[in-house]
């Protein structure tokens, strides 16, 4: 079988899984498999920049934001249904996405960084800002009979969760085909040699910022569904730590590997989960299981099984 041929299979047999997984869970981890599968998207998004064009943004809670401010303020306010407002929730993330995409992509390195996160603290603070509408850092609730998309109802637990496996299988499938696409060739191949690939006649400047606004809009229909889902819109979701997670979940489940942010988020997931159970200081533990797998994984999980048995592996 060629290399395509089994990336095909192993994806396809994830996403199998996981619809075999909606009939035998548990309560309680069927619920946290719906949000992680959200939460995968997120990182998904974060991935195209980091991963494959090597562009270290400090700031993608923007885009999550936006996605789940755009919908929840779009039902909210304008009193739009749930399908109208997810579109809202979208086209959003894709104007900030843009916007910013287009000033910040004039920097580089350690100043995009900066950027990127000070960006994301202007769209935090404006959350807070403008509390009237906003509900600042309380949030507000969006009620279950709104959670209604063509007929489903989402707040019920199997629809959320069907609602978030086809979302994740759609964006798994958007990515692997754009990574595989010479598009995303050519990412690789600026993350590698930014000068070589601009002298071979590639205009750098556009495929950077087209990664950059791919990114956004994955980021902000994570936020969009995450919304949806779980009926609530907060300014916690535009913090920094919520820049700082999918930079977490794509280090530990690898780095431009296609499967590593959806295996980097279910694992953080469940540390988090495992370790706050045994005590308080559960970020205590988390961070001696992050040293140890940094020390012993390097390029995270999925890139340790790509490096010593799956070299075909996307």
């Amino acid at each position: 079988m060629s290399a395509t041929g089994k990336s095909i299979a192993l994806h396809t047999a994830v996403v199998a899984v996981l619809l075999v997984l909606h009939f035998v869970l548990p309560a309680y981890h069927h619920g946290n498999l719906a949000r992680i599968m959200v939460l995968a998207v997120y990182a998904m998004g974060y991935n195209l920049v980091f991963g494959y064009t090597g562009l270290l943004s400090l700031g993608h809670a923007l885009y999550f934001a936006a996605g789940m401010y755009g919908f929840g303020l779009a039902m909210q306010h304008l009193d739009f249904s749930a399908g109208p407002a997810l579109l809202v929730g979208i086209a959003a993330s894709l104007v900030v996405s843009a916007v910013a995409g287009a000033l910040v992509l004039r920097t580089a390195g350690v100043a995009l960084m900066i950027v990127t996160l000070m960006f994301a603290q202007a769209g935090f603070l404006t959350i807070l800002y403008f509390g009237e509408w906003t509900r600042g850092d309380e949030g507000f609730v969006i009620q279950q009979a709104e959670r209604v998309l063509a007929g489903i109802d989402l707040s019920d637990a199997g629809n959320r969760y069907l609602f978030g496996l086809l979302m994740f299988s759609a964006c798994l499938a958007l990515t692997l085909r754009l990574v595989r696409s010479p598009f995303g060739q050519v990412l690789v191949a600026i993350r590698e040699n930014e000068e070589r690939t601009r002298m071979l006649g590639y205009d750098v400047a556009r495929y950077k910022f087209l990664a950059f606004v791919i990114s956004g809009v994955l980021s902000g229909t994570a936020g969009a569904a995450y919304g949806l889902l779980f009926g609530y819109v907060g300014a916690s979701f535009a913090s920094v730590q919520y820049s700082i997670f999918p930079l977490l979940w794509v280090l530990l489940g690898g780095a431009s590997t296609v499967l590593g942010p959806f295996v980097g988020t279910l694992f953080m997931f469940y540390l988090i989960d495992i370790s706050s159970g045994i005590t308080t200081a559960y970020m205590v533990l988390a961070g001696v299981a992050l040293v140890v797998l940094t020390l012993f994984a390097r390029e995270g999980l999925m890139g340790e099984v790509r490096r010593r048995a799956l070299p075909w592996l996307p």
